[in-house]
């Protein structure tokens, strides 16, 4: 692309593991130059935390799982302890627009990652936190992941079979949204300190945004009283039929979640008396009705595979197949719209990862390898015009 959006911004990463590095992998691939700052110490000992999370590692300490959170940045390691980590920090921050964490709630400000520590250097950074409960009340201190909030915000009674034990998602999806909304936290921090030339701190918590995605049910049970209940099917709480169905190979999800959808599919399966059913006639009867007509459906679902009622049904009816995470990623499909991608690894010249899904004027965005450990410190420091000398030093030292 010969232009990105974020290009000219710098953005001090001072993060690690999954929430806060997802988000600001947003900021890097959008074409800011995000510096990630981390511990120094040999590989597999330094270095982010999620560096060492296996079981699938390319080289020394160079995790899999680190590379799905850290793609197009850069990485300085710089110990924040040290009265000369701080300087450097600082110096820093003088040149950046902004500084993105995702430490414990009481460790930004001992780490002078704070407006008010940087402000003096910078009166126009933003520093965006993300944090397991928040800075500022009782529970700062703890430490917090995403299973945690799944647990704490519902979900987990609301995954599931009805007659199951409380379940999580498969994927650590409060991880991964409250990432994104520290990412957009902090731009639109940035777009008014673009304006006024003052920066702020911008806070999220992963419980918070736990707790916000239960969206319409939390509505439903503050204003109406109604708690939300566990469905068979994973189906939808009020439409239906929208959940899945079983077919001769496998299973499928199909979501009638207007009136026209049902009507549109008995047609196609070929089944029109099915809408002329007293019990099915409208969306209320059939939501009482909802495990006849789940035996109805799969009686008639199971004659055929999944590839026959996607034929019948797609472009007019909205269905999909329940795959296996193989079977996702290998879909053709995901190389007809480009979300397949590699990149060139030091121990890997095709590492395959996943293409961002924002496009700019049609292209997905580019991508290149999460770095090698403090692969860039030394044109970074140099660039903040420290000697060479100074860096060796500070190398010694055990600073950098």
């Amino acid at each position: 692309m010969a232009h990105l959006p974020l290009s000219g911004f710098r953005v001090i990463s001072a993060e690690q593991y999954g929430a806060g590095p997802y988000g600001s992998m947003f900021l890097a691939q959008l074409g800011a130059e995000v510096i990630k700052i981390e511990p120094p110490g040999p590989s597999g000992k330094g270095g982010d935390t999620a560096r060492g999370v296996g079981p699938h590692f390319l080289r020394d300490g160079e995790s899999l799982y680190f590379q799905a959170f850290n793609l197009n940045k850069r990485s300085l390691t710089l110990d924040l302890n040290a009265p000369e980590g701080q300087a450097i920090l600082r110096k820093l921050a003088a040149t950046s627009h902004a500084v993105a964490n995702n430490m414990r709630g009481d460790l930004p400000a001992k780490l002078g990652l704070t407006y008010d520590a940087l402000k003096d250097v910078n009166p126009a950074i933003v520093c965006a936190h993300l944090s397991a409960y928040g800075r500022d009340n009782e529970r700062a201190r703890w430490p917090g992941y995403d299973y945690l909030m799944q647990a704490e915000a519902g979900y987990c009674l609301l995954t599931g079979d009805p007659d199951g034990e409380p379940q999580r998602m498969g994927l650590s999806m409060v991880d991964f949204i409250t990432g994104t909304i520290h990412a957009i936290g902090l731009l639109a921090a940035l777009v008014d300190a673009q304006r006024s030339a003052v920066g702020c701190d911008v806070d999220t918590d992963l419980l918070s945004a736990a707790v916000h995605q239960t969206s319409y049910p939390a509505l439903w049970y503050m204003n109406a009283g109604v708690v939300t209940q566990r469905t068979p099917r994973s189906a939808h709480p009020t439409a239906t039929p929208s959940q899945m169905f079983k077919a001769a190979d496998g299973w499928m999800f199909v979501m009638c979640q207007l009136p026209k959808f049902w009507t549109i599919m008995v047609e196609r399966i070929g089944h029109p008396e099915l809408s002329a059913d007293p019990r099915f006639a409208s969306n209320q009867s059939r939501l009482a009705n909802r495990e006849a007509l789940t035996e109805a459906l799969d009686a008639i679902f199971e004659a055929q595979p999944m590839a026959h009622w996607q034929a019948v049904l797609a472009g007019h009816v909205p269905v999909a197949p329940v795959y296996g995470l193989d079977q996702a990623l290998d879909n053709p499909w995901l190389r007809r719209t480009g979300m397949r991608d590699s990149v060139a690894h030091p121990d890997r010249a095709d590492m395959q990862v996943l293409a961002n899904p924002i496009r700019i004027d049609g292209q997905r965005l580019p991508n290149r390898a999460a770095p090698l450990l403090g692969a860039d410190t030394d044109a970074i420091l140099a660039d903040l015009g420290l000697p060479a000398d100074e860096v060796a030093d500070l190398k010694r030292a055990g600073i950098v």
